[in-house]
Order: C-alpha cells, then sequence, then structure tokens
C-alpha cells in the first residue's frame, strides 16, 4: 500500500479510528489501516481505499477478519458496523463515556470489538474532561 494511501485512509477518518472514535494523538500505538473485508473475503479489492479504514490497535486486533456477529439483545448473526457504507451515528451514540449501540448492527460491533472495556471507557473519561472528546 502506497503513502497516498495510507494518507487518504487517514486524513478521511480525520486521524480518529473510526470504530472507536479515539483520536490518535491520545494512543501511544500508531493506528492501523485495516481492511474491512479482510484478503481472504475479498483478495481482488483488499487494498481498495473503499475497503481500508483507520483503526486504533484495539479494535482492529478484536476485529479481526470478522464481518458478522451476535447482536446481544436479539440473538441474531448480523453484519459489522463498516466504515464507508455506515453512518456512525446512526448505529451508535455516547452515553457519557460510553459507546452504546442503537442498532442490531450497532450493539453486535460494541460488544465484538469491546468498545466499553474498562480501561477504553476510562481513556474517554479522561479525553472528555481535559478536552471536550466527543464525536
Amino acid at each position: 500500500m502506497d503513502a497516498a494511501i495510507r494518507r487518504l485512509v487517514r486524513d478521511r477518518a480525520k486521524d480518529r479510528c473510526e470504530y472507536c472514535q479515539l483520536p490518535q494523538y491520545a494512543s501511544e500505538a500508531t493506528f492501523h489501516i485495516e481492511h474491512i473485508l479482510a484478503e481472504q473475503h475479498a483478495p481482488q479489492k483488499v487494498d481498495a481505499p473503499s475497503n481500508l479504514a483507520l483503526a486504533c490497535n484495539r479494535c482492529n486486533l478484536n476485529k479481526g477478519p470478522n464481518l458478522s456477529s451476535l447482536d446481544p439483545e436479539s440473538g441474531d448473526i448480523v453484519r459489522l458496523f463498516h466504515p464507508r457504507r455506515d453512518s456512525w451515528r446512526e448505529h451508535f451514540a455516547f452515553d457519557g463515556p460510553r459507546i452504546v449501540g442503537t442498532t442490531p448492527t450497532g450493539r453486535a460491533t460494541v460488544q465484538l470489538l469491546k468498545l466499553n472495556a474498562p480501561h477504553r471507557v476510562e481513556l474517554r473519561m479522561l479525553l472528555r474532561t481535559a478536552e471536550g472528546f466527543d464525536v
């Protein structure tokens, strides 16, 4: 993947994780250029800009190659949030420092990516207090 595509992905995401909305400056680890559809699912378009998202290391590692998960409310298998096709605000909302899934896709994504793990909630609380962090 060339530098121009990497820059496009970072600029498009405004240097925030496209899943948890954490800003890059708040992380010690460099964010990943994540393949929304892993190569095993879409080898012909793996590095296309429409298949790339900026993700913090936690979201990227928790997502892995998954395309779907269980909605914890209904128990149904549903697709995960797709940063190129979906609007973050249609699937998620902040409840203080916690991220709430407002749709089956949002709930499944929150659960699979562990968006409300204690250390992640604590970091968002600190950012909100210190800098007014929000989407």
